[in-house]
């Protein structure tokens, strides 16, 4: 158990310390393992490279010495000078070979001392032995020769002394190697208290990390669970490291945002509930609505038609048989009464066809867009004639919708860019459109006269004109249903007012790629007929 003064404040403070304490762990652990096979690395140099050369110089220190002996034994029984080439070459590697085990095993006592009782017992050898023969076979004074069994005893003494020397480097090789030896068995022993020791540091950090972080994390779970099933008012407290009780602030802090969400929720809840109550209501008001107004509809198409049918008639058939039997003003009231009845014909006709917009569609189909466009140029063919109007119509998509609407689309544009041509120049219409986003974006631009930009939502309300009818025809509603269309299709329609000049106008509509669900509020305006 850590005492409550020695427990770190934060979780942050507690794992520096947890890793500066493994880290002095493994620095000493480093520092240890590096002495060691410090050390063992200079054992194992001396062995390799002092020792076992220096036993390799003594075998050849050895050998020069036998063939010292063996070229004056020759020599003493042929007395040829070649004989004596073995014993000069001996003298000259006996000299190498004992110059190199000083340089290797200079600081060995026992192992100079042996070098230097065979270099003396060499020189005595030859002293006695080897050099008196020498001159004695040279001087053919046979009798000077020194006796053999005196040479014998001397290199005797050679041999007893290299055996000193053997000895001496096998001591040194075995003491060598068991310091190399005792070194592994060090390092072995370190490292299994240095797993030991990292085992109780995992563990350490185990039991640090379970009190500081899993403990506190499973207080805090169980709360938030208690929280989950539904117990929203009940508060989340933890303790803990500051990042924990941090943690837990949070989590509180959303609880109650959750608590204070779902109690407005529940108020808004039965607000709508409440609304609903009176939408039903208004619901059931739309449909008799609904009914009256297809009931008008009926009306308007049948009871107002006839009636207008006989007055234009009857006004017709004035003016063919008193056409200049009256006055001239008379043959301008009947011309006035001929032209409103036609043209009241019209207005019934386009708020008729207004008001049915989207009424008699079951399900959105796939529209060539490109072939109704053709198909709307075509209907317009005599008036493009007359006009002179080139018509343009680029590539265009494949979108869902009514085609008999957007057939309407594209006619009225496509007429109305025609009928606002310019007289100084031959119209020319293009019709393009460009995927954007999730829509397809359509143009409509012409070179007529144009529409002064602060006309750019007027033009879109019904029966709202910008010229008087004996400058143009029509009722004013084609560009409103053109809107309603569009928007009916979950588009939007628009006037370009940016044009820096450019004689013209550009009408931009869009139309979605997949099919627009229709909104309650579209819905209700496109049964009452309105914009």
């Amino acid at each position: 158990m850590i005492p409550r003064r020695l427990r770190p404040r934060t979780l942050r403070a507690g794992l520096r310390i947890v890793l500066l304490s493994l880290l002095l762990l493994l620095l000493a652990g480093a520092a240890v393992v590096a002495g060691e096979l410090t050390r063992v690395d200079d054992d194992v140099d001396t062995l390799v490279d002092e020792i076992s050369p220096a036993r390799i110089s003594a075998e050849s220190l050895a050998a020069a010495y036998l063939d010292q002996e063996t070229g004056i034994r020759g020599f003493v029984l042929s007395g040829e000078n070649s004989a004596l080439r073995p014993y000069a070459e001996g003298r000259r590697t006996a000299a190498t070979d004992d110059a190199e085990i000083r340089r290797l095993l200079g600081d060995r006592p026992q192992v100079i001392a042996a070098l230097d009782a065979i270099q003396q017992a060499g020189d005595r050898w030859r002293t006695e032995y080897a050099d008196p023969a020498v001159t004695a076979v040279r001087s053919d004074r046979p009798g000077q020769r020194p006796d053999e069994d005196v040479g014998q005893a001397r290199f005797d003494d050679i041999r007893g002394q290299f055996d000193a020397l053997n000895a001496s480097l096998s001591a040194e090789r075995a003491l060598a190697r068991d310091r190399v030896t005792d070194e592994m068995n060090r390092l072995r022993v370190f490292g299994l208290l240095a797993l030991g020791a990292a085992v109780l540091a995992g563990f350490a950090v185990w039991l640090a990390l379970r009190r500081l972080v899993l403990t506190p994390l499973d207080r805090l779970g169980a709360e938030t669970r208690v929280v989950a099933r539904g117990e929203f008012g009940r508060p989340v407290s933890v303790s803990g490291p500051a990042e924990i009780r941090r943690l837990g602030t949070d989590v509180e802090d959303m609880r109650r945002q959750l608590a204070e969400a779902l109690a407005e929720a529940r108020r808004a809840e039965d607000e709508v509930r409440a609304q609903a109550e009176v939408l039903s209501l208004q619901t059931d008001d739309l449909r008799r609505s609904n009914e009256e107004l297809e009931q008008f509809a009926y009306v308007a198409s049948h009871d107002l038609q006839e009636p207008l049918r006989k007055v234009a008639s009857f006004c017709q058939m004035l003016q063919r048989r008193y056409q200049g039997q009256l006055d001239e003003r008379a043959d301008q009231y009947i011309e006035f009464a001929v032209d409103g009845a036609k043209r009241m014909q019209q207005l019934i006709n386009d708020l008729l066809a207004f008001s049915r917009v989207g009424r008699f569609t079951d399900a959105m189909v796939p529209v060539d867009t490109a072939e109704v466009a053709r198909r709307a140029a075509d209907a317009l063919d005599q008036t493009r004639e007359e006009a002179g109007a080139e018509i343009e119509i680029g590539d265009l998509p494949t979108v869902p919708g009514d085609e008999a609407l957007l057939t309407q689309v594209f006619q009225n544009l496509i007429g109305n860019a025609i009928k606002f041509r310019s007289p100084e120049r031959p119209a020319r219409i293009r019709v393009s459109a460009e995927p954007e986003g999730e829509f397809w974006h359509f143009r409509c631009e012409d070179n007529g006269i144009g529409i002064d930009p602060q006309y750019a939502d007027r033009i879109f309300v019904i029966f709202q004109r910008l010229h008087s009818k004996d400058q143009y025809t029509g009722t004013g509603i084609g560009l409103s249903l053109c809107k309603k269309i569009v928007e009916y299709h979950g588009g939007r329609i628009w006037l370009d007012t940016e044009r820096n000049g450019a004689p013209g106008s550009v009408v931009h509509w869009t139309l979605p790629v997949e099919p627009a669900p229709v909104s309650t509020a579209a819905a209700i305006a496109a049964a009452n007929g309105e914009v």
